[in-house]
């Protein structure tokens, strides 16, 4: 299916939701051809590049049970059924499923249904991935979390769901005026609703079922194609909650709840200087990829790249290509706004995702540049390993982040820091040593603790000065709660007990 104009709500009655979308579909479904389906002009071209790389994006699907949900005519269905053991082809439209049917029924291993997906009674654990495309800006927020939860009911333990949807704006170039049911969620709307789907398992019902993020990432083809940047899809997988985080399902809601608000965010953006959220703001990170020597066409990924600023800043000044992942949804959801904003940027793409669970292709980047983030990672030896697996022979690691001083002189309020943060914070020479040990060389560590302390004095005083538009927008107690928070980073530094450091390194060759 495909999108035209906003609606001004995700939420309503469930019945005119649903006959809304329903006459909206017949008056755009009689034809059934694939730009009907998705609203544009382009869409033989799009549909050829964008099934390639949608497909390149799922887990394997050979010999997989796949629910395939807003099947439309059809446009995935060959290719599910082309490795899948069986393919249950799903559509709201019934001139939509006929067409798949046509196109398809030689296809031994594909059902075809024409359901309302919000009524579909479907045997629980019968399916290894749910695919939707397009479903989801058509429900209201009620039925997409109900969707979620009965996929849950429909996937079996550790099975996938890939979704994708238009944010911020449309996709399609046909106009429907006023006569357009969309809802342009954006990216953290779709992400609370699935991190509130839960079932409960286990013999007593002590623990749950719901959905942990392997990636939330943009369609290439649409920005290639057309400059657009409003195409999100994400891919999540069933998992049992057994241990939640600081109440929270998953690290991420954690963070997104937490650390990584959207307003925290703007207030250490506000802090730190635009694009950045971090100590030294922008300049500092001016500072350290210098050291990178990075040259045009290289690719670089940027772990934890935060709201976007160093990404930003490394394809517009040094003409690299950048991948900055972070697993904060809020974090990628402002980078990727500024992003829609930048056209003339197409060398730069964002993603949520969890470093530490994520895979890519051996040999994949030139540089990977990571500012901050390492501090929250318990398996540091595993994700170095993958750093190493990641970049070319001969690539550069650029590590800056925080370590501590001797963990027996830690005083309580700093462990209680540390605790609270959720940081697994080491020594600087037991960084260094999981750098070699991961395989890396020419390891190098700077301690740039004194910088550190000189830039929370400054900062500090620069809040100070802007104490009235900083209250203005946010409030007295947050003003007051980041002084002391700045406070304390001062004495812990001074003490040794928050150190900050640079560590270099390089694959061999």
């Amino acid at each position: 299916m495909a999108d035209g104009r906003a609606g001004d709500k995700c939420t309503g009655d469930e019945t005119e939701v649903r006959s809304h979308m329903k006459d909206f579909w017949t008056a755009y479904s009689k034809d059934a051809t694939v730009e009907s389906m998705m609203h544009d002009t382009k869409a033989s071209t799009l549909t050829e590049m964008e099934s390639k790389e949608i497909m390149s994006m799922l887990p394997n699907i050979e010999g997989k049970r796949i629910l395939e949900l807003g099947a439309g005519i059809g446009r995935q269905t060959k290719l599910f059924a082309e490795k899948a053991a069986h393919v249950s082809a799903v559509d709201f439209m019934e001139t939509f499923v006929e067409k798949n049917r046509q196109n398809n029924s030689h296809l031994e291993n594909v059902e075809f249904i024409q359901a309302d997906i919000t009524k579909l009674d479907l045997p629980e654990e019968s399916y290894d991935i749910v695919f939707s495309n397009w479903l989801m800006m058509y429900l209201s927020d009620d039925e997409v979390l109900k969707l979620f939860t009965n996929t849950l009911k429909w996937l079996k333990e550790g099975g996938f769901v890939f979704f994708r949807e238009s944010c911020f704006g449309k996709a399609g170039d046909f106009d429907h005026g006023e006569d357009n049911p969309t809802f342009y969620r954006l990216p953290s709307q779709y992400n609370a609703l699935f991190h509130s789907a839960f079932l409960p398992c286990g013999k007593d019902g002590d623990e749950s079922h719901g959905f942990e993020i392997i990636f939330s990432k943009t369609v290439q083809t649409y920005v290639k194609v057309k400059q657009n940047r409003t195409q999100i899809c994400w891919l999540l997988r069933k998992k049992r909650i057994a241990e939640y985080h600081h109440g929270y399902t998953t690290f991420q809601a954690f963070l997104d709840n937490q650390q990584y608000a959207k307003k925290s965010i703007l207030q250490y953006e506000r802090m730190f200087g635009e694009g950045s959220i971090s100590p030294g703001g922008l300049e500092r990170a001016k500072e350290c990829i210098k050291m990178l020597a990075l040259k045009p066409g290289q690719k670089v990924l940027d772990v934890g790249c935060g709201i976007g600023g160093a990404a930003f800043h490394m394809t517009e000044t040094y003409g690299v290509e950048v991948l900055g992942v972070d697993l904060s949804s809020n974090m990628i959801e402002i980078a990727m706004e500024r992003t829609v904003a930048k056209t003339d940027n197409p060398q730069v793409q964002f993603e949520v995702c969890d470093v530490t669970r994520r895979d890519f292709h051996a040999d994949a980047f030139d540089v990977i540049y990571s500012s901050h983030i390492i501090v929250h990672v318990v398996d540091k030896l595993s994700l170095f390993g993958s750093f190493v697996k990641w970049t070319k022979p001969g690539g550069k690691l650029l590590i800056s982040d925080y370590y501590c001083g001797n963990p027996d002189d830690h005083s309580e309020d700093f462990k209680e820091y540390v605790k609270q943060r959720g940081y697994t914070i080491c020594t600087t020479a037991k960084f260094g040593k999981l750098l070699s040990s991961a395989g890396f060389v020419n390891v190098k560590v700077e301690d740039r603790t004194k910088q550190l302390i000189e830039v929370l004095r400054r900062e500090k005083k620069q809040l100070q000065e802007k104490k009235d538009s900083f209250v203005k927008d946010f409030s007295v107690e947050e003003y007051q709660n980041i002084l002391s928070s700045w406070d304390n980073k001062l004495k812990w530094s001074d003490a040794g007990h928050l150190r900050l450091g640079v560590f270099y390194a390089e694959k061999p060759e």
